[in-house]
């Protein structure tokens, strides 16, 4: 079981970092939200505000299992707010580009909160991926090592599964974790968008879909949740691209982030 908090750390300083992109996290290459979560840590790392109010990162190449470099720049600064812009290069190719904005702790504003989560199961009433398929053929990508999955509904025969909207909600759970909850949210807000396509598609469709962006809203922290509730949906897909909305929830149903973003699709290679 991996730990976010520490595959996801950065070392250096005066903008200057490096990180090192573990296998353990792979999927179609490094989890997008994983290379999100080390973008968000350099922020961290060379700004002066102690958390991620929004992230806005491209992902331009797939990166190899190997270290990376981290430039970071700031773009603007205040006592409230402050935003940084990270550029992750890998032997002079860029894998990814972020816009992140920090902010201060302990803000004084207005206050509401009307978001409802949906009305499903607690975690301990589902059944884990380990258990509703022991022996998968093909087996998971390494990234599922270090995370338990309870999805919501569960078909044995994907491609003869009925007619379902491309949605997709599961609890998930990181029992290596420590203390990164951002990374954690940030990985399922990356993954869940693809599960939703799913939902809708046959694994014969000829398609892979990796994600050309991610945006993310957070709301509030939950690192005491355990588990995390993840729906995605994916209302709009056309000409060769998928459109996604996703949420994370905590384990007491409070909404902790919003996500956004683009699909490409891809055919499958032989």
């Amino acid at each position: 079981m991996r730990d976010l908090a520490v595959d996801a750390a950065v070392s250096g300083g005066n903008g200057r970092y490096t990180a090192e992109l573990v296998p353990d996290w792979s999927a179609w290459g490094p989890v997008g939200g994983y290379v999100a979560a080390i973008l968000a840590r350099a922020a961290l790392a060379h700004g002066t505000l102690p958390r991620v109010a929004s992230l806005s990162c491209h992902f331009l190449s797939v990166g190899r299992f190997a270290p990376v470099d981290v430039e970071v720049t700031t773009l603007r600064q205040s006592k409230r707010a402050e935003s940084v812009r990270c550029a992750m290069r890998q032997d002079g190719t860029a894998v990814a580009d972020g816009l992140i904005w920090l902010a201060a702790d302990h803000l004084d504003g207005l206050r509401h909160d009307v978001a409802t989560m949906p009305d499903v199961p607690d975690p301990h009433e589902l059944r884990s991926f380990a258990e509703l398929d022991p022996d998968p053929d093909p087996p998971p990508p390494p990234m599922w090592n270090s995370i338990e999955c309870r999805p919501l509904v569960w078909h044995e025969d994907l491609e003869n599964r009925p007619d379902s909207d491309p949605y997709y909600g599961a609890w998930y759970r990181f029992p290596g974790h420590t203390t990164d909850d951002m990374a954690r949210q940030l990985v399922i807000l990356d993954t869940i968008a693809w599960a939703a396509v799913w939902s809708t598609h046959p694994p014969s469709s000829g398609f892979i879909a990796p994600n050309l962006d991610l945006n993310v809203q957070f709301h509030r922290p939950a690192v005491e949740s355990e588990w995390l509730f993840g729906e995605g949906t994916a209302d709009v897909a056309e000409n060769g691209l998928i459109g996604f909305r996703n949420r994370i929830w905590s384990a007491d149903r409070k909404l902790l982030a919003s996500a956004s973003g683009q699909l490409i699709c891809r055919p499958v290679r032989a």
